[in-house]
Order: C-alpha cells, then structure tokens, then sequence
C-alpha cells in the first residue's frame, strides 16, 4: 500500500468509527498493510510496518496514541520470526496474532470500564474533563447498574470536546452539566472525584492527555480529591519526559 493509501484507510476508519481511538485505528491500518504486502522476506515487511507508522504519524491525529499501539503491536507479532522457517508461514502467524492482539485490546476498553464503574457510587458527582471513550464506557457501566450520579465536564477548548461528551452522557440519562475550563478549579469543592482519560502514559508514570489536565489534576491534590485515569495498556509509551517542557512536541496536544 502506498502512503496516500495508508492515510486514506486510517482517516476512514477515524472518521466513519467514532468509537475507535487512533491508536485502535492504527493498529487496524498495519494488519491491513500485513494482509496486502507483497514483500519477500522478514525485513522487508517489518520496514513496510514502519513506513505505515511513519504515515500514519504524519496525519492530523494524536501520535501519542499512534506510537504506542504501532510498536507494541509490531513487538508483539514479529516474535513469529522466531517460531517458522517459511517466509509464508512466517506472515499467516503475524497475521493472525496481528489479529488476536487486535481482538484483546477491544475488550480492554470494557475490562476498564466495569472496573472504574465499581467507584462510581448513588449520588457521585464526578469532574470529567474533554472526551475520553474509556471513561464514557465506565457511565455506561454504571448506568447499566442502575446507578445514579451527577457528572461535570469542562468544555475543553478550543475543540470544545466536552460538549461531545456532555451531548453522549445526556443521551444515556445522566445528569451532566457543561462548564468552562477555567472554572474547574470552582467546581472541584463540590464534586466526589475527578475521572479522566489518556492519549498516553509514559516511562514516569506521567500521563498525557488533552492540555488542562495538568491543572485539573493539581486542583483535585490542593482540595484532596480522589483522580482516576482510566486508559489501556497498550498507550504505554517508551518515553521518560523529565517535565511538562521535555515532552517531545509531536506528542504535545492542544
């Protein structure tokens, strides 16, 4: 496939899925490069998975998410390389673990959830900041055992992503209030808890996510209240940012 191709498949299923990250994008958009490479030997397919992230990484979408899910998947498939003789029974076996890799990170997402649904409790008022799809699944968890909460979430300019999420909550009969980014610090006395999302987390254990979570995560510590993230496994990156400043600019969202 070539690179437009590449860009092409991987904006679809963004566009067309709005339940799918990019990283779950990505990880789709490499078992497809698998399935249709006509390369020869190992070598040359590994360098045509790394020309596809190196695509994919180009687009107008998170490359936190990009990166992490790209190389945990090309790590967890070329261990094949070890295990057949045959250049053709070599790719059968990365295509299908390619594809049971896939299978297990679609039923992370609602392992967290039932989790995080567990802390949700009759009369919770949480502080949700942007949209994150881990955390709206944990609602639906918790509306699903007829539990009744209250939730907040900050407009998250200037995509204004929060209204998303606040227009998904209300669909499933949560009361949710919309508020200002800047009055997250106001609101933070009144709720139980603050549950976020994750584009990503790193070697540190920091975690990056849409900007202003630093500072709702700074507000919940001076008030003492609980600050969950909900994210994957496999958005673990191989970064160690020292501070907000080190982090690589490509991994920095607005």
């Amino acid at each position: 496939m070539e690179k437009e191709e590449i860009c092409q498949f991987f904006n679809g299923i963004i566009r067309d899925e709005k339940n799918v990250s990019a990283g779950m994008a990505a990880i789709r958009t490499l078992l497809k490069v698998l399935e249709h490479a006509k390369s020869e030997t190992v070598q040359e397919l590994r360098y045509c998975l790394q020309n596809a992230v190196d695509a994919m990484r180009s687009t107008d979408h998170p490359v936190t998410a990009i990166a992490s899910g790209s190389e945990l998947f090309l790590r967890f498939i070329t261990l094949a390389t070890l295990d057949t003789p045959s250049f053709a029974e070599c790719k059968g076996i990365m295509i299908y673990r390619g594809k049971v890799f896939y299978e297990k990170l679609v039923a992370a997402r609602g392992k967290v959830a039932r989790v995080a649904a567990n802390f949700i409790n009759d009369g919770s008022k949480i502080l949700t900041h942007s949209k994150s799809r881990v955390v709206l699944q944990a609602m639906k968890e918790a509306v699903a055992n007829k539990k009744i909460f209250e939730v907040y979430v900050t407009a998250s300019s200037p995509d204004n992503s929060g209204e998303i999420m606040c227009q998904d909550l209300q669909q499933l009969g949560v009361s949710c209030t919309l508020i200002l980014d800047s009055a997250m610090g106001y609101m933070m006395e009144q709720v139980d808890m603050v549950m976020v999302g994750a584009e990503g987390v790193v070697e540190s254990g920091g975690v990056i996510n849409k900007i202003g979570t630093y500072t709702m995560a700074m507000c919940a510590k001076e008030v003492k209240k609980p600050f969950y993230v909900l994210t994957e496994s496999f958005k673990f990156s191989r970064i160690y940012p020292l501070n907000q400043v080190d982090l690589p600019n490509e991994f920095k969202e607005y």
